[in-house]
């Protein structure tokens, strides 16, 4: 379940750097209460783009936006209750992560979902139904 996070230079700290991605992945892992299951921890991954400022926008101008993107199986984060507690844990990662002066209104989280089907890992095309068999096989 990939994480994407970019970031224009100099917002995230250097230690924000390489921590988001490992906290974006345990606060997904436990918004889906999966903390402990073995198949669902190493389905999820990340990468971390840092771009010049010029390179990010919003409103059309050059903005200092964090954004972190999730993409999920249609299952994932099933509830508005799950998904509020991701995007709750996800703001307040990246606000500890960042320089001082990074503004709230300047971190933007998506949650984007595929259809059934539209899952994958390798050449094995997952279901919902069959993710949850994978990981509630690896929780006993």
């Amino acid at each position: 379940m990939p994480i994407t996070v970019t970031a224009p230079e100099g917002v995230l700290t250097p230690a924000g750097e390489r921590e988001i991605l490992p906290r974006l992945s345990a606060a997904l892992i436990e918004a889906s209460g999966a903390t402990g299951n073995s198949f669902f921890t190493a389905i999820v991954g990340g990468t971390v783009h840092v771009l010049p400022l010029h390179r990010i926008y919003a409103g059309g101008a050059n903005r200092p936006v964090v954004m972190v993107e999730l993409k999920l199986p249609n299952i994932g984060l099933a509830s508005i209750e799950a998904r509020n507690s991701f995007i709750t844990a996800a703001a307040g990662i990246v606000a500890e992560l960042c320089e001082p002066n990074h503004r709230p209104e300047n971190t933007w989280i998506n949650i984007v979902n595929a259809p059934d089907g539209g899952w994958g890992i390798g050449d094995r095309q997952y279901t919902g139904e069959a993710l949850i068999t994978a990981a509630t096989a690896a929780a006993y």
